[in-house]
């Protein structure tokens, strides 16, 4: 099987690259996707959340009030530390999980998503790595389109490495900005050389 990893700053294009693949036949698994079942309430993680950061990072129903725990860990470093502590080990363990599957399996090509895998040094598990990036200006434009003020976006882009240092560790770049069809080409081409 090759395995790839899929790596790219905060709102660059990794969603598009995952879709392409799998609409070209790889299996995908998403680490986002994963931390968010994570953090479903009667998880463990999400009680272990609890117990850190107090009850204000719980909505009504007992669901995580994802806006303010984002608040807190995106302004205070030692914060998202104790976050990554928890769900870090948890995500890994899941997707590493879906590998094993897929290797009995024997699948072809397989592509894990994740935005922080530089960060949290998973770079040694693929056999290829793959980075989603675009400019600045597109990024910025792309998350103040989600609603997030410009203090969010230099947060969260301040809580990763920056894409230059991504790109130059990567195999393979995919420029994510133009056309949505020159996208999904360049994925298409990647995809084959595979």
């Amino acid at each position: 099987m090759k395995l790839c990893g899929l790596t790219g700053g905060v709102g660059m294009g990794k969603s598009t690259v995952a879709a392409c693949f799998a609409g070209l036949g790889a299996r995908v698994v998403d680490t986002d996707e994963i931390a968010r079942r994570l953090v479903q309430p009667g998880q463990p993680a999400l009680a272990e959340i609890q117990n850190v950061f107090g009850p204000g990072v719980l909505a009504p129903g007992g669901v995580l009030h994802r806006e303010a725990l984002a608040r807190l860990v995106f302004s205070d470093p030692v914060a998202r530390r104790q976050l990554e502590a928890i769900l870090h080990p948890r995500i890994r363990e899941t997707w590493l999980a879906q590998v094993g599957l897929w290797r009995r399996e024997k699948v072809q090509v397989a592509l894990v998503v994740i935005p922080l895998l530089f960060e949290t040094a998973a770079g040694d598990q693929f056999e290829k790595i793959l980075c989603a990036a675009c400019s600045p200006a597109a990024q910025q434009q792309r998350l103040a389109a989600r609603g997030w003020s410009p203090e969010q976006i230099r947060q969260r882009v301040a809580a990763q490495w920056p894409v230059e240092q991504k790109m130059a560790r990567s195999h393979f770049v995919l420029w994510m900005e133009g056309r949505p069809e020159s996208s999904a080409a360049q994925a298409v081409r990647v995809f084959r050389r595979l």
